[in-house]
């Protein structure tokens, strides 16, 4: 059962990152023809094209995509529980659906700017993953290049978001509900 668990986990939390990407994708304005932008499209496409018709998007926001993101971040919630024959609470699941989604946006920040500072040591030249992660953490990195300069050549923008969202982190462990247990 404990296989079953950890590979549904798996899967809710695979297409939970590739729909934020999307939805991330589309407000930064990223490249659409980057190789990793057409994966993240083709694959999220079979769920959201259908939802388009029914859910319009607002103001530059693909609402349809957000949507779906929040009811898989819920069915998390619902059908795990449901398989280990426990009981389902389904407001529970529901705010414990769009908690979790935050978080994983979160998560997904800290790891792409990880990614990218690691790509940064190794990768020599023109990389388009390392372009789609630049545009993709330009909104957040770029207030903080404001205040923190470069120091002899090395950007310490990243180090200073980490301890950032580790403190936003720390802080709605204590606020938020449940925040520590997700």
């Amino acid at each position: 059962m404990e296989a079953i668990n950890y590979l549904l986990k798996f899967v809710f939390d695979a297409f939970l990152m590739v729909l934020v990407l999307r939805v991330w994708l589309q407000l930064v304005k990223a490249d659409f023809y980057n190789p990793l932008s057409q994966f993240i499209v083709k694959v999220s496409n079979p769920l959201v094209i259908p939802l388009r018709r029914i859910i319009p998007g607002l103001g530059g926001i693909d609402l349809s995509t957000v949507i779906l993101a929040y009811v898989i971040a819920t069915l998390t919630f619902i059908i795990i529980p449901l398989i280990n024959g426990g009981p389902v609470d389904i407001v529970m699941a529901l705010y414990l659906g769009l908690i979790y989604l935050i978080k994983q946006t979160g998560i997904l920040l800290f790891i792409i700017m990880l990614v990218m500072a690691l790509m940064s040591w190794v990768v020599q030249g023109y990389n388009p993953t390392q372009m789609i992660f630049h545009q993709l953490t330009a909104p957040v990195l770029a207030p903080v290049r404001r205040i923190v300069p470069n120091i002899g050549g090395l950007d310490l923008s990243v180090l200073v978001t980490f301890l950032l969202l580790n403190v936003i982190n720390i802080l709605l462990r204590g606020w938020v509900p449940y925040w520590a247990m997700i």
